[in-house]
């Protein structure tokens, strides 16, 4: 069966946070629940994006509630400040859809000095989810999505050169974060399940889907060969709505169960089925390990000692 938007149960009452929700992938998945009267609260790195995109979602939408949140995922300490604000405002916390990125960027540090990829996609995400836990182990049934990309199926972690000090490659680095977003999603399901916690943990990738971040990449690399490439291959692209489907499909399916991953049909287009993980992030022993490395990066900065706790009570 081809599963599709009609799908999504209803949500009323359901509280989801959704980072990058101002274009793309995360507005369409931010419309999505809104139709079925869940309570979005749009994480945007500018509160005017934010804004903007309250507005536009209110006129295309009949139910739900907004709420908005300014979260630098380049900025762990934001992200924990981010974290702390949506703790105190809300009681609980239905659904954590880690949507944003950024995708080959030049060789930029985040706030923090880390390469500025691995810092958005995978470890400011890893970070929030950790400092959000505690909210969302209050009910039954939550769930965290992340979502990764096809580049995981070509990403390896570079241990040796993690930040891509020595040598950089923006294509390198960008599959290694992505790689890195699945296997956070397994290692956080292996966790959860031990720890005994009523958490889903999944993924998703939208395979080729059309979003803001092909034309970023051109402008900020300045190269007139990936124009072309892009200009060639844009009409096998889908649609961000159906790129969103998997994301969504993940996060609100009633069937869908922690430790798997969503994406098109042969991992570039179509509606979504339950696809295969990248075959590098089903070692138990280099999840273990980027989960270890990961947290000694986010160090202080992110308070995750609550987390901490509660994942390792049944260990």
């Amino acid at each position: 069966m081809v599963w599709s938007i009609d799908l999504i149960p209803e949500l009323d009452g359901r509280i989801a946070l959704i980072t990058g929700a101002n274009s793309g992938l995360g507005f369409d998945t931010a419309q999505a629940l809104l139709e079925k009267k869940a309570t979005v609260i749009l994480g945007c790195r500018s509160i005017e994006r934010a804004e903007k995109a309250r507005d536009k979602l209110l006129a295309q939408t009949s139910g739900g509630t907004i709420e908005l949140v300014q979260i630098d995922l380049a900025d762990l300490v934001q992200v924990n400040n981010a974290a702390d604000e949506i703790r105190f405002k809300f009681k609980k916390l239905d659904l954590l859809i880690n949507n944003a990125g950024v995708m080959a960027p030049p060789r930029t540090n985040s706030k923090q000095g880390l390469e500025l990829q691995f810092a958005v996609n995978h470890l400011s995400h890893m970070a929030l989810t950790l400092k959000l836990l505690p909210l969302m182990a209050k009910q039954a049934g939550a769930r965290v999505v992340t979502v990764s990309s096809g580049a995981q199926y070509m990403g390896k972690i570079n241990w040796n050169d993690l930040q891509g000090e020595d040598i950089y490659d923006p294509w390198a680095s960008y599959s290694q974060s992505k790689l890195a977003n699945a296997m956070f999603a397994l290692e956080l399901d292996k966790r959860l399940k031990e720890a005994d916690l009523d958490i889903a943990s999944l993924s998703a990738h939208p395979g080729l889907a059309r979003t803001n971040l092909q034309p970023t990449t051109i402008a900020a690399n300045g190269s007139w060969q990936a124009a072309i490439v892009y200009k060639l291959m844009n009409p096998i692209f889908q649609s961000s709505r159906m790129g969103a489907l998997s994301q969504i499909l993940a996060a609100t399916d009633p069937n869908a169960q922690s430790g798997e991953q969503y994406g098109p049909r042969f991992n570039l287009r179509g509606y979504p089925k339950l696809c295969k993980v990248a075959s590098l992030a089903l070692d138990n022993n280099e999840r273990a390990r980027l989960w270890e490395v990961s947290e000694e990066l986010i160090g202080d900065l992110v308070q995750i000692s609550r987390s901490k706790e509660i994942l390792s009570k049944n260990i």
